[in-house]
């Protein structure tokens, strides 16, 4: 970070006031100039917005002699073992983690109006308290730690400090139980650690859902034992003919219990009746002809098809949810169902009808793109709506119908939400089939009333979808998600209240510096007024 050198002379006068500062413990000593002078980030200047914050009194300094205090339970001492993993680097303090003594940074479960995801964060001199009734809640409130405390924290060598966290209390608790973020492994294939990069990026923003595009035409990208040729021939390349790759079930296996030790849920998705031709190709069986088409590596839409009349297309749906299913703990399993322009509408409906049934043998809930109301949604469905402002009100009209009756919506407006869609026409990566979607334009709306004539209560929260065409790099995930994604998980986390475009560009801004520590690829955009020092 760069920091401000004063090159004002010092006198016998002000370093006299200086040790005296020191001796108060306004500061240590031999700090930068810029860390010296430095408040602490107010309780309220985090993202997403918190639900409440009340500044109160002195902040809490950490300092070597400081402890972090954990619940004697595995899961508390786990979510320990990770803060003390960001700070110790950072700070090079010991931080030892004790499931005993007061003072310090504590993690304590108890009894509350917390709701499953939500906590409450104490801050005085004596030290810091995150409180919540559920494992989850105290891990959001960590990622409110991270945020109050300087961005140099992020960093994996010793900084100047000083660590401060502002005093007052923090009491928040999530807008929508459903806040996602969804990556396309399928258009260009992302390695497990490459997965687990973007998943600690979405945690820092309380994101809870990663959903994963783990078929299309262009790759499968999840071992299926009973069909073994969708992985091994069908993942065996991507856009622009390169490599491809897949999941081993061990892979895909450590992908999830990575996302649950951050405290989010897998969504895999198998993308159904189109976008299939991954399958089709790997297997003859599949075509209505019984004619394998060659692998594709373009990024057309809408041309393929699963034979809808054959029995072994269900028999291969059974299969691969049965399989999928086993792998993932998570409730949701996504079936597709957009595109599917190569399906007529009654195979449409047959198709739905036939495997939503299947999703449910296995113990899941189903998750289909808003075409799924053109079908009959299943009991405790929910429809992912990716449609634009422009969007036609007869089909707007259909799945606020279906909400009416019962099916939750995400909503991931492609317009608005889609990641994969470029900033401006100098953008060099995404696509603009959407149109340009800057900041403020991704941020400026409100998930509660989008979609006329939907109720409220339907809405179960967003996602942010990542399309991959054009994408083959963690830094070109980074580009694209950053600075939209943190505006997003804001659109599901935090109340309507705190919505406001001038005062969350600000907030925005503040972020840059955490993300230059962390060595995330971000948009500079001309929206936002970034830091200049």
């Amino acid at each position: 970070m760069r920091r401000n050198h004063s090159t004002t002379p010092r006198t016998p006068r002000i370093l006299g006031s200086l040790l005296l500062l020191a001796a108060a413990g306004v500061f240590t000593l031999g700090a930068a100039p810029a860390a010296r002078a430095a408040a602490p980030t107010p309780l309220d200047q985090v993202v997403p917005a918190p639900a409440s914050a009340k500044p109160a009194g002195a902040p809490y300094r950490i300092t070597r002699a400081t402890g972090v205090h954990v619940d004697d339970s595995a899961e508390v001492r786990r979510i320990g073992t990770y803060l003390t993993g960001i700070l110790r680097p950072s700070t090079g303090y010991p931080l030892p983690l004790t499931d005993h003594g007061t003072g310090g940074i504590r993690l304590h479960l108890a009894q509350g109006d917390f709701g499953a995801e939500g906590y409450r964060l104490h801050s005085d001199p004596a030290g810091v308290t995150i409180t919540a009734s559920a494992p989850a809640g105290l891990f959001h409130g960590v990622q409110t730690l991270r945020q109050l405390l300087p961005a140099a924290v992020e960093r994996k060598t010793v900084q100047p400090g000083p660590w401060q966290i502002a005093g007052g209390t923090v009491e928040d608790h999530p807008r929508y139980s459903y806040r996602g973020a969804m990556l396309d492994v399928s258009r260009h294939f992302f390695t497990v650690g490459q997965v687990k990069r973007y998943i600690d990026q979405l945690a820092l923003y309380k994101i809870n859902e990663l959903h994963l595009h783990l078929s299309d035409d262009q790759g499968w990208r999840i071992a299926v034992d009973s069909w073994p040729r969708l992985a091994a021939y069908g993942g065996s390349t991507e856009v622009g003919g390169g490599k491809g790759g897949y999941y081993t079930k061990d892979q895909y296996r450590e992908i999830v219990a990575y996302a649950a030790s951050r405290y989010l849920e897998v969504v895999p998705e198998i993308d159904m009746p189109g976008h299939t031709n991954a399958a089709l190709a790997s297997y003859a069986d599949l075509n209505c002809n019984g004619v394998a088409p060659p692998l594709y590596t373009g990024t057309e839409v809408g041309f393929s098809s699963l034979c809808v009349p054959k029995q072994v297309t269900y028999d291969f749906a059974d299969d691969v949810i049965r399989e999928l299913a086993a792998l993932t703990p998570g409730r949701y399993l996504h079936i597709g169902g957009d595109e599917a322009h190569s399906t007529s509408h009654d195979d449409y409906v047959t198709f739905m009808d036939q495997v939503q049934p299947i999703v449910a043998r296995y113990g899941k809930t189903v998750i289909g793109w808003h075409q799924l109301t053109g079908a009959h949604p299943a009991e405790g469905a929910l429809a992912q709506y990716w449609g634009l402002d422009g969007t036609s009100a007869t089909e707007k009209a259909q799945v606020a119908q279906a909400a009416r009756n019962g099916t939750g919506l995400i909503l991931s407006p492609a317009d608005r939400l889609y990641l994969d869609m470029k900033y401006t026409s100098s953008t060099r990566l995404g696509t603009k089939w959407a149109g340009y979607v800057e900041v403020q334009r991704s941020y400026d709306w409100d998930p509660g009333d989008y979609l006329p004539g939907a109720p409220s209560s339907s809405i179960r929260g967003v996602e942010a979808p990542l399309w991959s065409e054009t994408l083959a790099t963690s830094a070109d995930i980074e580009y694209m998600a950053f600075p939209r994604l943190p505006g997003a998980a804001e659109l599901g986390w935090s109340p309507s209240a705190t919505h406001d475009w001038t005062t969350y560009k600000h907030r925005l801004a503040a972020q840059a510096p955490r993300w230059d520590a962390l060595g995330i690829t971000y948009y500079r955009s001309p929206q936002v007024p970034w830091p200049t020092n």
